[in-house]
């Protein structure tokens, strides 16, 4: 079995993106934090997750990150799954953050991306049925 254990954001403000990230999963917990040094740059990081799964933040971003309406080679998104897409929309508006877009209408999924402080694009997606062929529709 696989599964995804980390995402690792090199970002400009830790606290920025702690607070959206707190806002979005509220039962996650910093794990861990420090000062370490990437190739000659001192830069302090940060583990915000759970017993399983985590996202690193590392504050040494310099510039803006990748136009998300262009064409640049990058990462476009990443996305969690769920289960009360409208409580996770509210408690991040409460914090501050509005959903960029919304997602396609389908009948067996409703999602919302967000853009974080650090530019990411993130996708939040409930799923309305367990079988995965219609969790998988395309517009």
């Amino acid at each position: 079995m696989l599964h995804l254990e980390h995402i690792n954001l090199v970002v400009k403000d830790i606290s920025a993106a702690l607070k959206f990230y707190q806002a979005a999963f509220p039962h996650w917990h910093v794990r861990d934090s420090g000062e370490s040094e990437w190739f000659g740059k001192q830069r302090n990081w940060l583990h915000f997750g759970d017993d399983y799964q985590y996202l690193t933040f590392n504050d040494d971003g310099v510039g803006d990150n990748r136009d998300l309406d262009g064409h640049q080679t990058g990462l476009a998104h990443f996305a969690f799954v769920t289960d009360n897409i409208d409580a996770l929309i509210k408690r991040l508006a409460e914090a501050g953050f509005a959903a960029d877009k919304g997602g396609a209408v389908e009948p067996y999924r409703k999602n919302a991306y967000f853009i974080d402080p650090a530019g990411f694009e993130v996708e939040f997606v409930q799923y309305l049925s367990d079988v995965p062929q219609q969790r998988n529709l395309s517009s």
